[in-house]
Order: C-alpha cells, then sequence, then structure tokens
C-alpha cells in the first residue's frame, strides 16, 4: 500500500455554489420592527426581479473555509518574490493599512457634504500638493481611477487643449516600447496611433520621431526611464521636437519608482503626467484593483482638468483654510468617474509619502535601481548570460529585460517554460514576452524592497533552472509541477472564455459548462 492509497480522494477546489445546501445560513437578522412595505412601493416596475437570483446558500464556516482555501492558492507578495517588470510589485506596509482603516476614512460617505469632510478633503489636498512636487507639474486631479484611466484623461485634456485653440489634430505618437494600454488609449480618444522606432541605445529613434512629427500631432506619450528600464538621455531634444510642431508631452508614470526625488517629467520638458499610486507609492495592487492614477498637468492644461477639483479656499475670520470642491470649471473636461476618486488609495498614498519624506522618496529610487543593477550584473555571469542575454548592454534604471534566445537555441527550452519552472521554485515570474522587439523577452523589477539575500536566490534559482534544462529539457517543459493549476489553455480560453456560472437547477449531467468545469482552459 502506499501513501497515496491513505488519502481519500477529493475534489481540490469547488466553488461556491457546489458548496450550497438548501437553507443554510451564515447570519440570520432579528426581527424587524420597521413596518414591512411592498417592494413595488420603493422601486419601478422595471428595477424589479421576475424571480428571485439564485445565491448559494452556505453557513458562516464554509465561507470562511471556501475563501481562505482560494488565497492560499494565490501567489502573492506576502508571500514570496515577485519581480514582475514594468509593474512595480513591491512592499506594501502595513501601517498604511491600518491608517486606511481608520474609521474617519473608512466610513466617511461619498456624498458627505464638504463642510462636514475636511480631514478628507485636506488629505486630498495635501496629496495633490504631494504629487504636484514630485512631478515638477503645478496642477493634480486625483480622479482617475487608474494608470490606464489616466492615460485616458490626458489624451482627452490634450483634445481639449487643442481644439479650444482652433486646432483639430488625428495622430498621437507612441514609441514601439510602449506600454500596451497607450495605443488603446489612443484609439479610445479619437487618435490614430503612430509608431515610434527604438534606437540601437534603447532610447527613442530621434530621426524617427523628426519624420513623423508633423502638424497633426497631438501628442507623443512616453515613460522616461521606458519599459526597457533605459532613461533616454535625449529627452530634452525629444520634447523640443514634439513642442515645436505645437504637440503635448504626455508621461507615463508607470516607471516613476524609479525616478522619484531625482528628476522630475515637468522639467524634462512633459505636460501631462499620471501616476499609479499603486505601483510607486505601496497601494497594494492586483487582481482588479483599487487603484488610482492621479494626473499633475502644465499651466496651460489646467483649465481643462476634470471637475469638480480639491481646492483650499482662503481662511475667513482668523481660522484656518477650507477645503472644497470646486465644480466652476467651464472648460473642464467634465467628471471621469463618480464621487472624487478611491479615497482609501489616496490615504494610504499620503501616509506612505509622510512616512518616508521627501528624501526617503530619493532613497527609494535610488535603491530600486542599485537591486536592479546588482541583479542584472548576477545574470550577467557565466551559465547564465549566454542562454539569457541583456538585452540592451548598458545601465539600466529599475529594471531590465533579457532575451531568451540563447535558451531556446542552446536548450530548447522557452522563455514561457523558464517561467513556469520558477513557480515550482516559490518565485512568481517576471513579465514575459514583452517588450515584443526583444526576442522571448523577459522583463525583470526587483524594486527597492527586496534583500540583497533574496537576489542572490533568485539568481541562483534561474541558473539552476538553465542547467537542469542541460540534464533534461522536458522538466521546463512541463512545468509548473507543484501549483494549484497545471499549464492551461491559454489561447484556447481567450477564444472561448466561460466567465459565466450556471445557477445549479440549470445544469444537466455532461453539461460541459456545469459548475466547477470550464472550457477553454479558463480558471
Amino acid at each position: 500500500m502506499t501513501d497515496a492509497t491513505l488519502v481519500p480522494e477529493r475534489p481540490d477546489t469547488v466553488t461556491i455554489f457546489e458548496r450550497s445546501q438548501g437553507g443554510r445560513r451564515a447570519f440570520v437578522a432579528p426581527a424587524s420592527d420597521v413596518p414591512k412595505l411592498a417592494v413595488s412601493d420603493l422601486l419601478p416596475a422595471s428595477a424589479i426581479r421576475a424571480e428571485p437570483p439564485a445565491l448559494p446558500e452556505v453557513s458562516e464556516p464554509e465561507i470562511v473555509r471556501h475563501y481562505n482555501n482560494l488565497s492560499k492558492k494565490n501567489f502573492d507578495l506576502d508571500t514570496g518574490f515577485y519581480p514582475l517588470g514594468s509593474c512595480t510589485m513591491k512592499h506594501n506596509p502595513k501601517v498604511n493599512e491600518r491608517v486606511a482603516a481608520y474609521p474617519g476614512h473608512a466610513r466617511l460617505h461619498p456624498l458627505q457634504d464638504p463642510e462636514h469632510a475636511q480631514g478628507a478633503l485636506e488629505l486630498m489636498w495635501r496629496l495633490q500638493r504631494a504629487l504636484s512636487e514630485v512631478s515638477g507639474l503645478p496642477h493634480v486631479s486625483l480622479q482617475p481611477s487608474a494608470g490606464s484611466h489616466g492615460e485616458l484623461a490626458g489624451l482627452l485634456l490634450t483634445r481639449a487643449y487643442h481644439e479650444d485653440r482652433g486646432d483639430r489634430r488625428t495622430k498621437v505618437l507612441t514609441p514601439d516600447t510602449a506600454h500596451g494600454t497607450n495605443p488603446a488609449t489612443v484609439k479610445m480618444a479619437g487618435y490614430d496611433v503612430v509608431k515610434v522606432g527604438t534606437a540601437a541605445d534603447g532610447g527613442v529613434d530621434v530621426d524617427d520621431l523628426r519624420s513623423k512629427a508633423d502638424d497633426q500631432v497631438a501628442c507623443l506619450m512616453l515613460t522616461n526611464p521606458n519599459t526597457l528600464g533605459l532613461f533616454d538621455q535625449n529627452i530634452e531634444e525629444i520634447a523640443e521636437i514634439v513642442h515645436g510642431v505645437g504637440g503635448t508631452l504626455y508621461y507615463d508614470g508607470a516607471n516613476l519608482n524609479a525616478v522619484m526625488g531625482i528628476s522630475r517629467p515637468g522639467d524634462m520638458g512633459f505636460d501631462i503626467v499620471h501616476f499609479n499610486l499603486h505601483k510607486s507609492f505601496t497601494q497594494p495592487h492586483g487582481g482588479g484593483g483599487p487603484g488610482a492614477g492621479p494626473i499633475a498637468v502644465s499651466d496651460r492644461i489646467e483649465p481643462y482638468l476634470p471637475r469638480p477639483q480639491v481646492v483650499e479656499r482662503p481662511p475667513a475670520n482668523g481660522e484656518g483654510p477650507v477645503y472644497d470642491l470646486d465644480y466652476e470649471r467651464p472648460k473642464s473636461i467634465g467628471r471621469l468617474r463618480g464621487f472624487q476618486g478611491n479615497f482609501g488609495v489616496f490615504v494610504r498614498s499620503y501616509a506612505y509619502i509622510c512616512s518616508v519624506g521627501g528624501d526617503g522618496l530619493r532613497d527609494v529610487s535610488e535603491t530600486a535601481v542599485l537591486n536592479a543593477n546588482y541583479l542584472r550584473a548576477l545574470l550577467a555571469e557565466d551559465g547564465i548570460a549566454g542562454y539569457l542575454p541583456v538585452g540592451f548592454d548598458r545601465v539600466c534604471m529599475h529594471e531590465f529585460v533579457l532575451s531568451g534566445r540563447g535558451a531556446k537555441r542552446e536548450l530548447g527550452i522557452k522563455t514561457l517554460d523558464i517561467a513556469k519552472r520558477l513557480l515550482d521554485h516559490r518565485v512568481h515570474p517576471p513579465t514575459v514576452y514583452f517588450p515584443l522587439l526583444v526576442d522571448e523577452a523577459m522583463l525583470i523589477e526587483p524594486t527597492e524592497t527586496e534583500t540583497k539575500e533574496t537576489l542572490d536566490d533568485f539568481a541562483r534559482i534561474v541558473r539552476e533552472v538553465l542547467e537542469e534544462a542541460k540534464r533534461d529539457p522536458e522538466i521546463a517543459r512541463g512545468a509548473p509541477y507543484s501549483t494549484p493549476v497545471r499549464r492551461l489553455d491559454e489561447v484556447g480560453a481567450a477564444k472561448n472564455p466561460v466567465v459565466r456560472q450556471r445557477a445549479p437547477e440549470a445544469e444537466a449531467p455532461g453539461d460541459p459548462e456545469r459548475s466547477g468545469q470550464v472550457t477553454g482552459g479558463a480558471l
């Protein structure tokens, strides 16, 4: 008898609907002493269901166990190293969570009158001032809910700026190393995407930019350092070219963690900047949010900022300043979302800025750059570099990109195989196959919150994976082996996603979409 036969086989994961048993409740409210009213007296007929929703019926322990077990199947930053390039997955100080959970922050209703929300508005105003200083631009709006939302806001501001001057432009320039949201944002804003090439040193191809910059260019979207982790030394010339044809310069703030307190986008010549508070300023992110993508702008863009704006009013009768929401903005692009933004994110980010201070933000960036260059040097050693050569061989900023072409050619394993095998070593893979211009790309960002020992260990694991592949490449090709889910048919999942679960009573025997089973490899 083997050890395996001593443990009865049971489903590893079931859905909350499969746990459901009729009549079970997690909570039963006490009898109400409020007079009952018919639902039809409270809601219009169009808002009333014909049938009650098919909700799972489970006890409280079952709910807790269900979600606790699911959480254990996830890899997260509190579990291990997460070098996800271009996403700045760094440690989020737990003190920020405590501050955000204070009742005055967590329970403040978004419809509260500004007169009775002075503390919250002052925090938002002070966060605006801090972000203004970091960016080198005088005006900030906190409304956008994510980096991509900040991008859209930036291009809508650009459109409003040009159209207010009677200038209708059609094109936006984006580098071929741009984050994928950049071209998507361009199309959503109603512009045509024009790609700008990359020079041999990893920066913008200035000659290509100059050939494409004309009076139809509304904006250049750029991040500096770029997605290759390289600071563009021609940034002043780039700004001069774009401004020379009347365009605006937009800064994608996803990589701001490399330069905070060192260099400022406004000083480089940018007109609009978005911040990822959920990257550089330690709001936890992943799994869909919440996030925040505030924007900072120059004086010429300020009239078009979303409304309302959080403002400080002059003090009256010797009192302190009053904070308010300014709706009187005739040239504004309007409201970008309900209410004023994700307030809990603002609290965490402001707490982080206050805790480290201006000098601390500079230390953050310097350490992030140091860690990246240290890890880059480790991975350039014999036994690794031949299989994973660096994409651009010069000092990097916060991240760097390797190419898996050597491993593919010499060992018969792809970048995806290496990434999957890293999971068996309890390390989250870096970003793979991006940027697209690097063959078999592997984009690595260690961040400033990781120790030297962690970086040493990561380099050791990469070396072990490569040496193992020299002996038997099939091991990496079949990885991962220790995760709750093995390799999925990602192409099938993308082409045939199953995103809804049928209610239990609607299931039929043998139905491929019945509860707990997913087609197309989606899980």
